[in-house]
């Protein structure tokens, strides 16, 4: 049914679930996984980088170490469940740059975590997660995983 699916991840605690998901679901459909870690423009856009020589240079560096870390941690995973996998570092705005992959590489389903939190706070900040599911042209799971508050 799957041929590939996408497992983006920010590092938080709230892709814990979506982890274990996106591998079943990928050895279930005999299906490549990519997992995907966009390097957030307006986190590094919005710092004042006082302590770096050249404006972001020195945390948008960090915020991309981080994500191939992390990236590289989740596709080791996979492959130890002898899940395909293939591995995507971008930059910009998260559920923008998510889209935009979904549909560049023809992803049948993506796989979201999300921090299972109080209706206020989403109310307030919303999340990466709700906006892909709301504007995806394509399958979207959310996986919630609960944190503490």
């Amino acid at each position: 049914m799957y041929d590939r699916l996408l497992l983006p991840t920010d590092m938080s605690p709230g892709i814990d679930q979506a982890i274990d998901h996106a591998i079943d679901a990928a050895q279930r459909y005999d299906a490549e996984l990519h997992v995907l870690y966009v390097v957030d423009a307006e986190a590094y856009s919005s710092y004042p980088g006082d302590e770096y020589v050249h404006e972001f240079e020195g945390l948008e560096s960090a915020l991309e170490q981080a994500g191939r870390d992390a990236v590289e941690d989740l596709t080791e995973r996979a492959e130890t469940s002898n899940v395909e996998t293939n591995s995507i570092i971008r930059h910009g705005v998260p559920h923008e740059e998510i889209l935009q992959y979904m549909d560049e590489a023809d992803i049948g389903l993506t796989v979201v975590g999300s921090k299972n939190r109080s209706g206020e706070y989403r109310r307030l900040l919303g999340s990466v997660a709700e906006r892909v599911a709301n504007m995806a042209e394509r399958p979207v799971t959310i996986v919630k995983t609960p944190v503490e508050e």
